[in-house]
């Protein structure tokens, strides 16, 4: 039996149909650790059945001041219910933890992209370090994108109040209850980033409660907040799979691995000289514990 839609019900059916898939970029300074944030994140899309991309942007080793243009750090995944090919180009997802972030990776993000920033960096002296004249969350530059502005700093804060942690340690688990945020966002399972966190803070399980709050406090924002307009739930399926072993493998990992067979293949006695710092690779890191290969690393 045929269905006849009318047009504005063909338009909102499209509008609420699952993505197949997902662009997201987080972004802050250096310190606020994006990557382990991406990292994570990237854990969770894995669990969760969808097949994914990620290009990490490390910042310098040698770290610029804190809140300028030249120490942003980014991670971006590209994730979905289909093959994916490639990390992404425009991000449909921002998440910009400092004034910094936003100038820097904003131009990627694509028309009508979801933004979300925390307020709580957004002051004048920031806004300075990033070369801003006034606050784009208050001029209207931001026109074109949907914007979500709210102070994920005071929000954290609140959040690990419980564990009497100086400021400075406190506002370190901002990552966490972004994390969180996200999580809720694209309908992900916490449960496997509480055992992570518990088992890397197995000698301080006073910040491994104050991550879980965190993270579990960013969550109970999405899911309690009843915030109208862009920021909604999205469950993206995941994709067909064969039964098997899997395993997470970096690029890094991979070119090790690839180097190793090649020299096993070839027969050849294999050595690996690298210089650890701007820019840095754990490929030298990787190739130390494969010395039974007969591999000889040189820093």
């Amino acid at each position: 039996m045929a269905t006849i839609l009318a047009e504005h019900e063909i338009g909102a059916s499209a509008q609420n149909a699952a993505p197949e898939a997902v662009v997201v970029r987080f972004a802050g300074d250096s310190g606020d650790g994006m990557q382990l944030t991406g990292g994570q994140f990237t854990l969770s899309t894995a669990l969760a059945g969808n097949d994914l991309a990620t290009f990490p942007d490390f910042p310098a080793e040698i770290r610029a001041p804190q809140g300028t243009l030249f120490g942003v750090s980014a991670f971006q995944i590209n994730f979905g219910s289909s093959e994916i090919t490639t990390a992404g180009d425009a991000p449909d997802v921002l998440i910009a933890m400092n004034p910094a972030a936003l100038k820097v990776n904003v131009p990627a993000l694509k028309p009508g992209g979801l933004l979300i920033a925390d307020t709580g960096e957004f002051n004048k002296r920031n806004l300075e370090k990033a070369k801003y004249e006034t606050s784009p969350l208050e001029d209207g530059s931001l026109a074109k994108w949907n914007v979500l502005a709210f102070d994920i700093s005071a929000l954290t804060l609140e959040a690990v109040k419980p564990f009497s942690l100086g400021n400075k340690e406190a506002l370190r688990c901002k990552n966490m209850w972004t994390l969180g945020l996200a999580l809720w966002m694209f309908d992900r399972d916490r449960q496997p980033l509480i055992d992570w966190l518990n088992a890397k803070f197995a000698k301080n399980p006073v910040l491994a409660e104050a991550n879980i709050a965190a993270l579990n406090a960013g969550h109970a924002y999405g899911e309690t907040a009843e915030l109208a307009g862009p920021l909604k739930k999205q469950h993206i399926d995941p994709v067909p799979t064969e039964p098997g072993l899997y395993r997470t493998i970096t690029g890094a990992e991979a070119v090790s691995l690839g180097l190793v067979a090649g020299a096993r293949l070839a027969d050849l006695p294999m050595f690996f000289g690298g210089y650890p710092i701007t820019p840095a690779s754990a490929i030298l890191h990787n190739l130390v514990k494969m010395k039974e290969f007969g591999v000889t690393t040189f820093q």
